[in-house]
């Protein structure tokens, strides 16, 4: 049994996992760790360069070139990659269309998962993703796997993709996206997004940020100390 608390969120793309984590470390004074922002950032890097990411040997050597290290203000997590700061421009469409390819790399997830249990092995932490419950933390003591309804998601990251100023990209563009990323996480042969046997499921379709946000609590409050 784990000494600390960890409270794994998994689900599909564009559920709201990141809200929820922030909302959840911020209510109960944990630290979130945003583990897809890794894998964004790893896959930016890899565009930049143009990296082969079918060759095993360029991207062992491009790993060994990559630096990532996260701060937060307001709870709000912010990503650097060798000291630059990528928050907003790895949620761009060029790295989202290829994030999954990138995620699904068996070297690349093996430093990533090794990077994200060094981070959670002595403090309370909330940390979202896809393979959260099921490989990186297996032992976390709570675990939820979020999903909604495909149209409702790509409609949420339409809006945020406009409100970011990407006026290029269309609503059709955006639910393809979301369709081929959960085709590629959850048939990937490397940690597929599955849910855990012990995780609860979280549909936020019809659920409000707070609505979910008190469904959450309710589940974490029941492992906190009396």
């Amino acid at each position: 049994m784990r000494k600390n608390l960890v409270i794994a969120i998994d689900g599909y793309s564009s559920c709201g996992k990141s809200t929820l984590a922030k909302a959840l470390a911020k209510k109960l004074g944990f630290i979130y760790i945003d583990s897809g922002s890794m894998y964004r950032a790893v896959t930016l890097f890899f565009i930049r360069n143009k990296v082969d990411i079918s060759d095993p040997e360029a991207v062992k050597d491009a790993l060994q070139h990559i630096e990532l290290n996260f701060h937060s203000r307001d709870y709000e997590s912010h990503i650097t990659l060798n000291g630059e700061e990528v928050s907003e421009e790895i949620r761009q469409m060029p790295v989202s269309e290829n994030v999954s390819e990138v995620s699904a790399n068996k070297i690349v997830r093996k430093e990533m998962v090794k990077q994200q249990q060094r981070m959670g092995k002595s403090k309370n932490i909330v940390m979202d993703g896809r393979d959260i419950g099921t490989t990186v933390f297996a032992d976390a003591q709570v675990k939820f796997f979020m999903t909604a309804d495909p149209k409702i998601r790509a409609e949420r990251r339409f809006k945020e993709l406009q409100s970011k100023g990407d006026t290029v990209t269309s609503l059709e563009d955006v639910f393809e996206n979301l369709a081929h990323r959960d085709y590629a996480d959850t048939t990937r042969a490397e940690s597929p997004l599955t849910r855990a046997e012990d995780a609860i499921i979280l549909d936020n379709t019809e659920l409000t940020q707070e609505e979910q946000l008190d469904f959450a609590l309710e589940q974490v409050h029941q492992h906190l100390p009396v």
